[in-house]
C-alpha cells in the first residue's frame, strides 16, 4: 500500500510537531488538524504541510477532513480531564470514531498513541481509558492496518515534564516530590517520532503494539536530581510518603491551574517501563536522557556534563 497523504490529529503538540517535521522531511503530504491554526505557526511554513482548523469531536467535520487520506495518525490525549473534554471522550470515543470513519472512507492505515502502563485494571482513569482506546481501534483490525505505540515519559526541548521541574527548581529551595520511587524509562521525542515514521509504510508493524522506552530506567527522584545537577543548582529533594503524596495531589487538584491531580498520582503507582528493548522492526536506537537534556536546559556540552555526572555518582 502506497502512502502519500497523511492526516495527523494532535499534530501541533509536543510529539505531533516532531512527527510532522519528520513526515515533511520524508516527503509525505501532511494535513494537521487543530483547534486553532494560530497555535500551529511553527508548522505552517514546512514543506508539504497543510494546517486546518477542525473540531475533531464533530463527526461531519472530521469525516470531511479525513477524506482523501491514505493514513491517519491519532496523537490526541489528556493527562487531566476538563469541563469540556473527559478521558472517556478523548481516549475511547474519539479513537473509536476515527476508526469508524477510516473504515467507511476506505483509509487502510491508522497509527494510534497510547501509554506504556495502560491497563484495564489500573487505578488511574487515565490508564484505564488509554487501554480501552487501544481495544477500540484494534476492534477494526480486520478493515484497517493498525499500529499502536505505548511510550514511557517523553522528553525533549519544550516538554512539559522536565520543563516543569526546571521551572520549579529555579524558584524553590526545596522540592517536595510525590512518589519519589516511581519508575520511568524516558525516551527522546525525536526517537518516538522516528518510530512513527518508520512504521508508517512497514507491513511488519500492522496489528502490532509497541512499547517505547529509552536505554535506562530512572526513579522520579533520579530524574529531578539530574535536572538540578544540569542546572547547576543546590536544591534539597524531599520524597513524600504515600499519605503526604495524596494530600499534595488533592490540594494541587483544587488550584485554578492543575499541576497535579489524584489521578496523576494513581498513574505514578504503576512503573512506566518496558519489558525489553524497542523492537528492531522500528529501526530506532534511543538516545540517553543524559545525552540530550543538558543541551536544551542549559545549552552546555552534554558529553562533558554527562561525564561529570557519572564521576560524581561514582560510575
Amino acid at each position: 500500500m502506497r502512502i502519500k497523504q497523511v492526516c495527523v490529529l494532535g499534530g501541533s503538540g509536543f510529539l505531533g510537531s516532531a512527527i510532522v517535521h519528520k513526515l515533511s522531511a520524508a516527503g509525505y503530504d501532511i494535513k494537521v488538524l487543530t483547534r486553532r491554526r494560530e497555535a500551529s505557526k511553527h508548522l505552517i511554513l514546512l514543506p508539504y504541510v497543510q494546517v486546518v482548523e477542525c473540531d475533531i469531536f464533530n463527526d461531519a467535520a472530521l469525516t470531511q477532513q479525513l477524506s482523501g487520506s491514505d493514513a491517519v495518525i491519532n496523537l490526541i490525549g489528556l493527562l487531566q480531564e476538563s469541563d469540556k473534554v473527559s478521558f472517556e471522550t478523548a481516549h475511547i470515543e474519539l479513537p473509536r470514531r476515527v476508526a469508524v470513519i477510516c473504515s467507511k472512507l476506505g483509509i487502510k492505515r491508522l497509527l494510534h498513541t497510547s501509554a506504556l502502563p495502560a491497563s484495564q485494571d489500573a487505578s488511574s482513569a487515565y490508564l484505564r481509558t488509554k487501554a480501552a482506546g487501544e481495544a477500540a481501534v484494534l476492534a477494526f483490525a480486520s478493515d484497517i492496518n493498525v499500529t499502536i505505540f505505548r511510550p514511557s515519559l517523553i522528553f525533549g526541548r519544550g516538554d512539559s515534564f522536565i520543563g516543569m521541574f526546571a521551572k520549579l527548581i529555579k524558584v524553590l529551595p526545596v522540592i517536595m516530590l510525590i512518589k519519589p520511587d516511581a519508575k520511568f524509562q524516558p525516551i527522546w521525542v525525536e526517537d518516538v517520532a522516528q518510530a512513527f515514521v518508520n512504521s508508517l509504510g512497514n507491513i511488519e508493524t500492522y496489528g502490532q503494539r509497541y512499547d517505547l522506552g529509552g536505554p535506562r530506567v530512572y526513579s522520579l527522584r533520579e530524574i529531578v536530581e539530574f535536572v538540578i545537577f544540569v542546572m547547576g543548582k543546590k536544591r534539597k529533594v524531599i520524597g513524600l510518603n504515600d499519605k503526604l503524596s495524596y494530600y499534595q495531589a488533592y490540594a494541587m487538584e483544587k488550584l485554578p491551574i492543575k499541576l497535579l491531580t489524584r489521578d496523576n498520582l494513581h498513574s505514578l503507582e504503576v512503573d512506566s517501563v518496558c519489558d525489553g528493548a524497542i523492537s528492531p522492526t522500528l529501526d530506532v536506537q534511543p538516545a540517553a536522557l543524559e545525552a540530550i537534556v543538558p543541551d536544551y536546559l542549559v545549552n552546555d556540552n552534554p558529553r562533558n556534563l554527562y561525564n561529570k555526572f557519572r564521576g560524581l555518582a561514582g560510575r
